[in-house]
């Protein structure tokens, strides 16, 4: 079964955690560099994941945009990290899973607040929907983004470059007021703005917002929108301890949140920052 006709069957799609931090536990702090330096330890965070109980993984490819990759300086192939991060994803599923390519900010912003304009950013993220696209993704996941336009401009590079599904989301600063991400969109507009635009699944993630306040998000998602909806919450608000920033949400708490995201309406349903396997674990042996 593809993943357009998975998220037309009945039931829910598990998805993962974080990956950054659970390679940072493996004292590999170069997050998506890991694909070229040590790959085997992304394939071990990807299976910890399906062996918790997710259906579909996330490709290791956070940000790996040529802006975010050019402007930060950072010293890696934009060609072999997508690619490496697709081949891995797709190994460590084998025949049991799914694995959706992850295209996130660029980490600049669109004018008139910043430099660079709509067709530049969907220049480069064709780009990596490309690489992802050629490295076997099943579908792309475009996530943890702030402003709407970005995430818009992301979506329409994944629809020129395949036929597969795009999930879509973004991240918010609080659940009143409508919800409101951080550029002061409401979430109808998101829905609203993703759905015209051809997205085959709307989600939030990330944000400063628990997984509680996130089903709050996802009940207006459902009131709009007859498209799949995703959640992938942090695992609790962030708190900053000792300069630190640190999501300190249990398990077990963790899973009551997702099963009331799921509860307002989400199909798909995993984690951000903050959460592990054990997270996903908890949830998924309680469905």
């Amino acid at each position: 079964m593809n993943f357009h006709n998975l998220l037309k069957s009945p039931g829910l799609i598990i998805l993962d955690g974080a990956i950054g931090t659970e390679l940072d536990k493996l004292g590999n702090y170069t997050r998506c560099e890991n694909n070229l330096t040590n790959p085997e330890n992304v394939t071990h965070v990807h299976r910890d994941y399906i062996n918790a109980g997710s259906t579909a993984i996330i490709t290791n490819t956070l940000t790996m945009n040529r802006i975010f990759i050019e402007t930060h300086k950072l010293n890696i192939d934009i060609t072999r990290v997508n690619l490496a991060g697709a081949k891995i994803a797709r190994e460590a599923t084998g025949n049991n899973g799914y694995v959706l390519g992850n295209l996130s900010a660029t980490g600049q912003m669109l004018e008139p607040y910043g430099n660079y304009t709509e067709e530049q950013f969907i220049k480069a993220y064709t780009e990596q929907a490309n690489l992802l696209n050629e490295g076997g993704v099943d579908g792309f996941i475009i996530e943890t983004m702030f402003d709407l336009r970005e995430a818009v401009c992301a979506l329409k590079a994944c629809k020129k470059v395949s036929d597969k599904p795009v999930l879509v989301s973004i991240a918010y600063k609080t659940e009143s007021d409508g919800g409101r991400t951080m550029m002061g969109n409401t979430a109808i507009e998101c829905v609203r703005s993703f759905a015209d635009e051809g997205a085959d699944a709307i989600g939030a993630n990330c944000g400063e917002i628990d997984p509680f306040q996130m089903a709050e998000i996802i009940k207006i998602y459902a009131g709009t929108t007859k498209l799949p909806i995703f959640a992938e919450p942090n695992a609790g608000r962030p708190k900053l301890v000792n300069g630190e920033t640190v999501f300190d949400m249990n398990p077990l708490e963790f899973s009551d949140g997702l099963i009331k995201c799921m509860e307002a309406g989400a199909k798909l349903l995993g984690g951000c920052c903050g959460a592990t396997p054990d997270h996903i674990r908890a949830f998924s042996k309680r469905i």
